[in-house]
């Protein structure tokens, strides 16, 4: 089963223009490196979905947290 798993941007690593950006995102405390090319507004502190290495939605805190405590419950290895 694939989905897009909510984590918290924390800074940009890589800014080549305005649309290819690489952030590293946590994911309460792991962090990992995704492409932000399809969030072009994301900024520090926002909350992102990420499939597969890509940031593909911005959501907010509230939700990201709803939704990493349903995956918990399921006992879902998440990152």
């Amino acid at each position: 089963m694939c989905l897009a798993v909510p984590g918290r941007l924390e800074r940009i690593t890589t800014e080549l223009d305005e649309t290819f950006r690489i952030g590293e995102v946590s994911f309460e405390g792991i962090t990992k490196e995704v492409n932000l090319t399809l969030v072009p507004d994301a900024k520090i502190g926002d909350y992102l979905l990420v499939h597969v290495g890509a940031a593909i939605g911005i959501v907010d805190e509230e939700e990201a947290k709803r939704t990493m405590a349903v995956l918990k419950e399921m006992g879902e290895d998440i990152v």
